[in-house]
């Protein structure tokens, strides 16, 4: 099978023509219908961190801002190759000229997903949807929505170093936006992990995985890791009422009238 001859072209399917996503400094909201939905990852971010985050704060200091914005950065260029391959493009590491257009880390991670993908071999139903819920009042994008083995999988890209108790709850609120914008239903949700230690293949065969990738499934249901993130919405709320961005017009060109 050639690259991208599996793709059903559904990308950006759930996202209206009088829907917009708003990017406004580390807060992220998308316009629907002239309302405000937080998104999925904005209202996350209100998810307890745990003392292993709190330890490695104290430990790096003043540089967490710059691990933080580097490892986004990295994550993004991952998500940005995964997307292209999947489109059918072919892709290159070196330039004309030999030099590396992505760090060695990047290219790396997006290896492990190139062997994820040609491994599995699942059926691409979408890619980067964005999905909303208007009786929640939530926004956000998944990476992926899949079917491998006659199941439909929901599942997010990820490149962190550890897997965290809020993929789990992400990937439940995507599925439930999902499910109400096409009333289809997900069977499964996961995670892509491509910082796993896994040395190889599962010679059981019942875990899906490879050399430094695996593909992450929580032990609590969809409906249980919803219940989980309406707990931390709640918090959101209490906390942030007024939550919306301050601006969503930025003018381009400015000069003082005469």
């Amino acid at each position: 099978m050639n690259k991208g001859e599996n793709i059903y072209k559904q990308k950006h399917l759930i996202l209206e023509n009088e829907s917009r996503q708003i990017n406004f400094l580390d807060q992220r909201f998308y316009s629907h219908k002239g309302e405000f939905y937080p998104s999925v990852t904005h209202v996350l971010s209100y998810f307890p961190k745990g003392k292993f985050f709190e330890d490695w704060l104290k430990d790096v200091g003043h540089n967490a801002d710059f691990i933080a914005k580097k490892a986004a950065e990295e994550g993004t260029q991952v998500h940005t190759l995964a997307e292209k391959y999947l489109e059918g493009e072919e892709l290159h590491w070196l330039d004309e000229r030999g030099n590396a257009k992505y760090s060695l880390k990047v290219w790396q991670m997006f290896l492990k997903f190139v062997e994820f993908w040609e491994t599995v071999k699942p059926k691409l139903i979408a890619s980067e949807m964005h999905l909303f819920s208007e009786t929640h009042k939530i926004a956000g994008t998944c990476d992926l929505v899949v079917e491998i083995n006659g199941q439909k999988w929901l599942l997010d890209i990820k490149t962190s170093n550890s897997l965290h108790t809020s993929y789990d709850l992400q990937t439940s609120v995507y599925a439930k936006c999902y499910e109400e914008r096409t009333g289809e239903t997900i069977d499964r949700t996961g995670v892509i992990w491509l910082k796993s230690s896994k040395r190889g293949p599962d010679n059981s065969g019942k875990r899906i995985q490879g050399k430094g990738w695996e593909l992450y499934e929580s032990s609590r249901t969809i409906e249980e890791n919803f219940k989980l993130f309406n707990c931390v919405y709640e918090l959101f709320k209490l906390e942030t009422p007024y939550d919306k961005p301050v601006y969503n017009y930025y003018p381009t060109v400015v000069k003082i009238n005469s």
